[in-house]
């Protein structure tokens, strides 16, 4: 495949491991950086100790501070900032794209707040169906540090423009990253959000000390509720079987890199979700999310039982073994109902 010229926004673990699978893989890449530093730091050390630490980067990976010097001659953008900040920084991008059309790719997972929409419906709202609508969603079980390592890692591309997915596919398939496409926007995406919220129930859980039949119960429940409302909104039951879905899922419940896991742990131990939030330097994008979620549940009549826990514990001070206690004694259903 031509080598094509590649802007990267967002600087943090995950936007620089994968802007460094798209050098290494030969493409122009320039890894834009809200933080001066951040771009200082790739730029002269070829590292992002900040967000990536430990980890050499292809020389030929370049950064910026100045958005414009990212996306000047882009052919493919690639948008992996934080959600709650995807549309700011869309909305400057657009403007400096000055008519271009970019393949634009997604690589955040969220929900935004209040709109409820999903980061490629941000992306069209933002930047206009003509720019946007075929844009590419990237989602799947992948620690960023894992990635930058160089170790055996798959992921789901998803598009409704085939080609735009077989595009992408080429551009970061190597010996170490294997990507699958497939159609299915909304299913990948609420997976990649949605997963994040159940795992900090198991981090919950098993910082309450509750054993592994807890997590594994609210895992499977919750890749049931991720389901529900997946469907009701069009998605498709079999994108939450692959790597969107139950892959994500057992990754970020059981690894001890995720973040949000973490965050779980924490707030189980009895520790206060505002301290534990300000002492990282990455975003446990799930905290958000389970606003959004119960909000799409409720707008849509989903019932999501642990997004509510979550929220109840997170939002409204209620101590996690009561929540706990609340989700044990709903009444018996059958284990698929709709």
């Amino acid at each position: 495949m031509q080598n094509e010229r590649i802007a990267v926004l967002g600087a943090g673990s995950w936007g620089t491991a994968l802007a460094n699978v798209l050098a290494s893989n030969g493409h122009a890449t320039r890894l834009w950086a809200y933080e001066g530093p951040v771009a200082d730091d790739v730029n002269a050390n070829h590292r992002n100790e900040k967000y990536l630490p430990g980890v050499d980067l292809e020389p030929s990976l370049g950064a910026t501070s100045v958005m414009a010097d990212a996306l000047n001659d882009a052919t493919v953008v690639v948008s992996v900032s934080p959600s709650h900040v995807v549309r700011p920084v869309m909305q400057e991008a657009g403007e400096l794209m000055d008519g271009s059309r970019p393949l634009i790719v997604t690589a955040s997972k969220g929900i935004e707040i209040r709109t409820d929409l999903r980061m490629s419906e941000v992306l069209r709202d933002v930047l206009g169906d003509e720019t946007a609508g075929g844009c590419v969603v990237l989602s799947g079980p992948s620690f960023a540090a894992e990635l930058a390592r160089r170790l055996p890692t798959a992921v789901t591309l998803a598009s409704n423009d085939a080609d735009n997915a077989r595009r992408v596919q080429g551009l970061f398939q190597n010996d170490h990253f294997r990507l699958y496409t497939q159609s299915d926007l909304i299913g990948t995406e609420l997976g990649g959000a949605l997963k994040n919220v159940i795992a900090l129930a198991a981090g919950i859980s098993d910082g309450l000390g509750l054993g592994t039949n807890a997590r594994a119960a609210l895992m499977t429940r919750g890749l049931a509720e991720i389901g529900r409302l997946a469907e009701r909104l069009g998605g498709e039951g079999a994108t939450l079987a692959g790597l969107a879905g139950v892959g994500d899922l057992i990754l970020t419940c059981t690894g001890d890199l995720s973040r949000n896991r973490t965050v779980g742990l924490a707030v189980g131990r009895g520790e206060n979700l505002d301290e534990v939030l300000a002492g990282m330097t990455a975003v446990a994008e799930g905290v958000r999310t389970t606003e959004a979620a119960r909000d799409l549940a409720e707008r849509h009549g989903v019932e999501m039982p642990i997004v509510g826990a979550v929220y109840s514990i997170l939002y409204e001070s209620v101590d996690p073994r009561r929540a706990l206690a609340l989700l044990m004694s709903r009444e018996p259903k059958p284990e698929r109902w709709s």
